[in-house]
């Protein structure tokens, strides 16, 4: 009786109780089909849904914190409240749709359509099994629906931040989705200044000259660049610029990135203030650093002269490394560019070209060397426990990290 009179004191307690009764939990919406990868954030698995539909998802369970052994819950992460936030508001058909967002035992999961293929593992499959270059339709096709998802982020005011090839997947019918939008931010009146609370963004591999330079102000053009590295990979089954990245010190200061700009100046040259129209490098922090380095010529037509015979194809490449972010060439700007006018044309579904023997592979999904999600009580119970899983064996350092979002 005292029960029942405190509920009718207290209405909002009452729904809540409704609330949570009705709330269903992840494994009874979802079968979860095996463990895709583990990245900093979280960790993936591929999942189908129990509705009539059966539709095929990709689970993104984010890591809770931890103190010692014991797990603590301090709330919701800046990385998964960026990533809920923005792809939520995203619809379109090159990025990764966000289908829910459910909250259980103080973790967090997000619900993503699921895709077969990402570009990192298309460069591994030309470069290991079929040791051959990517044709120039595909090539084509990638590029240009990867750019057209960066043209409507771009457009909504949004720098993706950690644009690269484990981060662009392709769904069965040759459709580019951009995925991983843990680093995004806004970009139009953000509340916070870019810098503020990420000292480091973009893969090293992927990283524009003008942050490796330490520029503490950085627009769109960011995306753009990692744009032409992926493009360069495409050609060359390789990273173009695979540098080794010097880490934070002990007082988390970021150190210059000497490596990877050598790499960049071996194939772009190096950068000249007034040559390459570039009138803010003297001023960049990191200035003084660059000068102890030795000088490299420009080799860039010859690099590309050995993968694509196109002197489009060269031009457009080029116009994504111009060193002075505000005459590199954009999103926009990029689409309009004249070597897609010219035959073979994009199409609609990348793999339209690809031999019928010669599918791409799906993506390796695995139950033997890691658990799946196993609920430790019954699914009536509303409550799971889900088992650790060890970092995806694959993954490596250097931007071949299977991060957040698959």
């Amino acid at each position: 009786m005292a029960a029942m009179m405190s509920q009718v004191a207290d209405p909002m307690r009452a729904y809540r109780g409704r609330r949570d009764a009705e709330r269903r939990n992840v494994l009874s919406k979802y079968t979860i089909l095996g463990f895709i990868s583990s990245g900093t954030y979280g960790r993936v698995y591929k999942a189908q849904a129990r509705d009539l539909q059966g539709g095929l998802y990709a689970i993104k369970k984010f890591k809770p914190d931890k103190e010692g052994e014991v797990v603590t819950y301090t709330g919701i992460s800046q990385s998964a409240c960026r990533e809920i936030a923005l792809t939520r508001e995203c619809k379109h058909e090159n990025v990764v749709a966000l289908r829910e967002v459910m909250l259980e035992d103080k973790s967090i999961y997000m619900v993503f359509e699921y895709a077969e293929h990402d570009f990192l593992q298309i460069i591994h499959h030309h470069s290991q099994t079929l040791r051959s270059s990517i044709t120039v339709p595909v090539l084509k096709t990638l590029l240009y629906q990867l750019l057209n998802g960066v043209l409507y982020l771009h457009a909504s005011h949004i720098m993706h931040r950690d644009l690269k090839p484990a981060n662009i997947l392709i769904t069965s019918s040759g459709i580019v989705k951009i995925g991983d939008l843990g680093l995004a931010r806004l970009c139009h009146n953000p509340l916070l200044p870019l810098v503020s609370g990420d000292k480091v963004v973009v893969t090293i591999w992927y990283r524009a000259p003008e942050l490796l330079m330490g520029a503490k102000h950085y627009t769109k053009a960011i995306d753009c660049w990692a744009v032409g590295c992926i493009f360069a990979e495409l050609l060359s089954l390789r990273p173009i610029f695979k540098g080794e990245e010097a880490k934070l010190d002990a007082k988390k200061n970021v150190p210059f990135q000497r490596d990877q700009v050598i790499k960049i100046f071996e194939v772009l040259g190096t950068p000249d203030a007034v040559a390459d129209r570039w009138p803010g490098l003297p001023k960049m922090p990191e200035y003084a650093n660059m000068l102890r380095l030795d000088r490299y010529n420009y080799v860039l037509p010859a690099w590309v002269n050995q993968r694509l015979h196109a002197p489009a194809g060269f031009d457009l490449i080029a116009k994504l490394f111009d060193y002075n972010p505000t005459t590199r060439i954009t999103a926009q700007e990029a689409l309009a560019h004249k070597w897609f006018t010219q035959d073979p044309k994009p199409t609609h579904n990348a793999f339209l070209t690809t031999p019928p023997h010669q599918p791409y592979p799906l993506r390796r999904v695995t139950n033997d060397e890691a658990p799946t999600m196993v609920a430790s009580r019954p699914a009536s119970s509303g409550s799971f426990a889900f088992r650790g899983l060890p970092a995806n064996p694959g993954a490596g350092s250097g931007g071949r990290k299977k991060a957040r979002l698959e």
